[in-house]
């Protein structure tokens, strides 16, 4: 007489963390790649080398932790701390920045306070210096200071305003990237394609003029960015990937130039990224990972490079269809980023309609299966 209850219970939190779950990619400061919220999991996938091993991810999943089901997660590693900092990972409460200390495996939440922030609309991202986040939500600009911390603190946090950026905002999904503590807005309106607005992070200045970059021209259009982190040092170069995935763009801010290498395999305007010091990961909406080697200043072998799958991802958490969102391009736009991580991200993004499809179809299995558990227990 007990089986009915239970199984409805399991079938309601089965069925709210197939349609809500937001997982996102970051890494720690050894490079060991992190998926969070995958399959209502968090695993460590290890260093490069061992991603094609088939070898299935550590899970790393404990206490404390976020349900990741906010309207878009994004995740932020801090080089220096050796930190992750989780935002809208709570749907219940999207204003804390939720901390991950992979040396402790331990989770806290920080309270925040957001003023006129909207954590419901932004695009932010982490410098690397200073530890303190930018963020544009609803065309005003606004930082929030994480200071040296590895885990929260009792006194609170506070989103401050800086002031509305130097160009139009009106209609503007952000695009944002770091490099060399500058902030690099790409499609900003009434600048040319292969161009940026830039914010000079350590002097709260805009530049009067767009930044053009020569080589390759990157478009005029929305897309995610990602910085590459250095092994010690100010990040230099950052990845756009177009929402088409027709190409991948690496801008050297040091050179001032852009080089074209392949697009993603998966094309998904919902995909999110993180880019180490030699890769470029992607997280598909479907669960899947892959990555793009990357040798900094080499770009014959980048060029030559191709995308191939996180094996050791894949073997703990498959993904939920391979069909959905596999080739092809998606149609639906979102905020930049992400890395969801690596320093910059979105959140004020709809999902792909392969995501929705894909999710509904394992929702539709999972209710049938429950279903019939229910009847059977009723004969």
């Amino acid at each position: 007489m007990f089986r009915l209850p239970t199984l409805a219970s399991l079938f309601l939190l089965a069925l709210s963390e197939a349609a809500h779950a937001s997982p996102c990619l970051a890494s720690d400061a050894n490079f060991n790649l992190l998926v969070f919220g995958l399959d209502g999991k968090d695993w460590n996938a290890g260093t490069q080398d061992t991603w094609t091993s088939g070898s299935a991810a550590k899970d790393i999943t404990t206490s404390g932790r976020p349900p990741f089901d906010g309207s878009n997660t994004t995740c932020y590693l801090s080089q220096f701390y050796n930190a992750v900092y989780v935002m809208n990972g709570d749907a219940s409460n999207p204003s804390a920045v939720h901390i991950y200390n992979p040396a402790s495996s331990s989770w806290s939440t920080q309270s925040v306070s957001t003023g006129g922030f909207d954590p419901s609309n932004f695009n932010a991202i982490l410098d690397h210096d200073t530890n303190v986040f930018y963020a544009l939500s609803k065309g005003e600009m606004y930082f929030l200071d994480m200071g040296s911390l590895t885990s929260a603190n009792a006194s609170g946090l506070t989103w401050n305003d800086v002031g509305k950026p130097s160009f139009s905002t009106d209609n503007y999904q952000p695009v944002m990237a770091l490099a060399q503590n500058h902030i690099h807005f790409l499609d900003v309106p009434n600048v040319p394609a292969g161009s940026a607005q830039i914010f000079v992070i350590h002097f709260s200045y805009f530049q009067p003029d767009a930044q053009a970059y020569s080589g390759a021209t990157f478009p005029a259009t929305h897309g995610q960015a990602t910085s590459f982190f250095q092994a010690s040092g100010v990040q230099q170069e950052f990845a756009f990937i177009p929402d088409d995935g027709s190409a991948t763009y690496v801008i050297n801010v040091e050179t001032n130039t852009t080089t074209s290498l392949p697009g993603p395999s998966v094309k998904d305007a919902s995909a999110t990224y993180f880019a180490g010091i030699t890769s470029l990961v992607q997280l598909a909406s479907d669960g899947t990972v892959s990555y793009l080697p990357y040798k900094q200043g080499d770009v014959q072998t980048d060029q030559a490079a191709s995308w191939g799958k996180v094996a050791s991802i894949a073997a703990a958490a498959p993904p939920s269809n391979t069909s959905s969102s596999a080739s092809g391009s998606a149609s639906a736009t979102k905020g930049s980023s992400s890395a969801k991580s690596s320093g910059t991200a979105g959140a004020n993004a709809d999902q792909s309609s392969d995501a929705l499809a894909s999710r509904e179809l394992k929702i539709a299995i999972l209710a049938g299966t429950v279903l019939s558990a229910l009847a059977f227990g009723l004969l």
